[in-house]
């Protein structure tokens, strides 16, 4: 172990950071060449999730806010605000039991006693007493206000009745300020007077900071004298604020979620229990100063309780605290509409609430976009994401990949060879040999394959896997148009993603291995226009009905007409000419556009197929799903050109279309080695 880094030998399985980037762009490349946006495609994987290489799951946005949901909802069925009240209520109905017994006794000894006197005084007392107890309000917080100027007879009944009042003021202390409930229940009066000092201070230096003051005391003052009252140990003013909001915030939502009867109970508990009167008036007036200095921390906040278990005030005011960091959490994914944007999660709470698995998801998410812009796939332009020419280059390296790799699944023998030409020009580049390249080996690169798998051992042992031959390329020069529909029909009949990706790959074929080629790219819907090579990726269909085979046809003549080498128009196409263009009167055109078509669009479409297939160009024709009426169309237009056509689904145009590609391009390659 050297630094922190260990090694090892490698054996073809280890997977780097580079094959992790490339795995997830894969999971947006499809996304990226249907919607052609690349913030878009982040914002659906960032709501979606994804699969690593690993089988590890990276649950989306969707699936977080469903497990956030379900964990609120668990909160929620804790437990329920009255049955705490309920179960108090039912004690001081034990302590009045309790005196009122202690009474009885009291009469009974003096009756027994034999004093006449004595037991006229007793039973006039005993009367008064159980009067009074009888005249106590009906409701909680007056019964307790009345038996707090009661004077107990039964020592047994004011031992429990305190025991209660200490409860009562330990859960309202813990319910508003859970850190500092013990000081704020102790009866020792030069403690109260110091916790009162404690928050005048606190609220000076709060009114100090809003008035844009100088604080006195600073905030390192204020802690050197009272910051046990701060087990929390806060580093600074707006943590301790913001530790204090969050409290307090917790047991006004409880205060809120209660019924006004409830409430109004709740706070005459208070007011009995603390009787300080300025202690009171600071605790208020920190409340104001809490909701304008930290106005974020969910002040106003219900809650709709419905557990069966009873919960008092400090444990309503710990569920409300959840529940509104469950809130925050909620609204902060909510208003993530980047991957970027989750950078500022706090994936310790994250944890607390959905799980370490989804706070992994969340790190991952965050990491998604600067992950792809590091590795130049991405890049922020005016605050949108787009792509590289790298990320362009690797959608059409991916996209040309499948449609090999289903090749080779479908035609036994098939492989790449066939791409290029036998016994030309070097390129200067090698590639792994497969049965039927020409064995053009690649000396250096061969020997290198085999020291690296076996070692620096001797002798060196030759594989058929260490094999790289040089890649060549015949000089003959081929000319191609790629006319593909952007018609509304197109993404209507799950068309669409499949055009776009063969029109790709097949620029990422010519652009790799025929780089003497030309391809131009030609869109067509209402009308036709030109599309660079970079702006593929981007392209998405036309929201716009009609299917201008004329005008791209005349498009992509013009683009070939200088052009050197054979010539050739290859049209994708789900549907039959409706629209061609018309002289508008002066020196332009204006479309013209009918469904079902009429025999002018036809007759203008052919035309044009006339005049391409007089100026040598041959049209090889892709129909997707076609109907009778297309078809027959294309039937007209083969037998004008002597093209080709192809009846295909978005499954199989890939591999007719590639495949076609090739077979033109070595007939070429043939014909001109017989003209020679």
């Amino acid at each position: 172990m050297n630094g922190g880094w260990d090694y090892s030998r490698w054996d073809g399985t280890q997977r780097g950071v580079a094959d992790d980037i490339d795995d997830l762009f894969g999971e947006l490349a499809d996304d990226l060449l249907y919607h052609g946006d690349p913030d878009a495609a982040l914002r659906r994987l960032l709501n979606s999730g994804f699969e690593r290489p690993d089988g590890e799951r990276i649950q989306g946005l969707r699936e977080l806010m469903e497990r956030l949901r379900q964990a609120r909802q668990e909160e929620l069925d804790r437990g329920e605000l009255e049955g705490s009240y309920r179960e108090m209520a039912e004690e001081l109905g034990q302590v009045l039991e309790e005196e009122r017994a202690g009474l009885d006794r009291l009469a009974q000894e003096a009756r027994e006693s034999g004093d006449d006197r004595r037991q006229e005084v007793t039973e006039e007392v005993v009367a008064e007493r159980h009067l009074e107890l009888e005249m106590l309000p009906p409701d909680l917080a007056g019964r307790i206000r009345g038996l707090q100027q009661y004077e107990f007879t039964s020592s047994e009944a004011r031992e429990h009745f305190e025991a209660i009042l200490d409860r009562l003021r330990q859960e309202i202390a813990e319910g508003w300020f859970q850190e500092m409930s013990e000081q704020l229940t102790n009866p020792d009066p030069e403690q109260l007077e110091r916790t009162r000092q404690m928050f005048d201070a606190l609220n000076t230096m709060i009114e100090q900071r809003q008035a844009d003051q100088e604080l006195d005391p600073g905030f390192e003052s204020f802690m050197e004298r009272f910051g046990d009252f701060f087990p929390g140990n806060p580093q600074n003013l707006d943590e301790l604020l913001e530790e204090l909001a969050a409290q307090m915030a917790a047991a006004q939502a409880v205060l809120d979620s209660m019924s006004p009867e409830q409430r109004a109970q709740l706070q005459s508990l208070a007011q009995s229990l603390f009787e300080d009167l300025d202690l009171r008036w600071q605790v208020d007036r920190l409340m104001g100063n809490l909701q304008q200095a930290v106005p974020g921390a969910g002040w106003g906040r219900r809650y709709r309780f419905g557990g069966n278990d009873p919960m008092g005030l400090a444990d309503a005011a710990d569920a409300a605290r959840r529940l509104g960091e469950m809130d925050q959490l909620e609204q902060f994914l909510r208003s993530s509409t980047s991957p970027g944007a989750l950078a500022e999660v706090d994936l310790e709470q994250a944890a607390k609430y959905l799980g370490d698995d989804g706070a992994r998801s969340l790190d991952s998410l965050a990491r998604l976009a600067k992950e792809l812009e590091a590795a130049g796939l991405i890049e922020q332009r005016e605050g949108r994401y787009e792509l590289t020419a790298q990320g362009i280059r690797k959608i059409g390296q991916k996209a040309l990949g499948e449609l090999f790799s289903k090749l080779a699944k479908d035609r036994l023998g098939g492989h790449r060879a066939n791409l290029l030409g036998v016994g030309h020009e070097r390129e200067g580049q090698t590639k792994p040999y497969e049965f039927g390249d020409p064995f053009n080996i690649e000396i250096q690169r061969t020997v290198h394959n085999a020291v690296s798998r076996s070692g620096a051992g001797t002798p060196v042992r030759l594989r058929p896997e260490d094999f790289e031959v040089a890649q060549t390329e015949s000089q003959n020069r081929a000319s191609t148009v790629l006319m593909v529909d952007l018609s509304l029909s197109m993404p209507m009949r799950d068309n669409f993603l499949a055009a776009k990706k063969v029109a790709i790959a097949l620029h990422t074929l010519i652009s790799t291995q025929f780089r003497r080629d030309y391809l131009g790219i030609v869109g067509f819907s209402e009308v036709a226009r030109e599309i660079k090579p970079e702006e593929l990726p981007e392209v998405s269909w036309d929201f716009v009905y009609g299917t201008n085979m004329q005008h791209g046809l005349m498009l992509a003549r013009r683009m070939l007409a200088h052009r050197q080498g054979t010539k050739q128009i290859i049209m994708i196409t789900d549907g039959e000419p409706t629209a061609h263009l018309v002289p508008d009167g002066g020196s332009g055109y204006e479309v013209f556009f009918n469904y079902p078509p009429v025999p002018e669009t036809v007759q203008a479409t052919l035309a044009e197929v006339v005049r391409c297939t007089r100026a040598g160009i041959t049209i090889n024709t892709f129909m997707l799903d076609p109907d009778r009426s297309l078809q027959g169309f294309v039937e007209q237009m083969t037998r004008l050109n002597r093209g080709r056509a192809f009846f295909t689904s978005p499954d199989t145009l890939g591999d007719y279309l590639l495949v076609d590609f090739l077979e033109h391009r070595r007939s070429t390659h043939r014909s001109r080695r017989r003209g020679a």
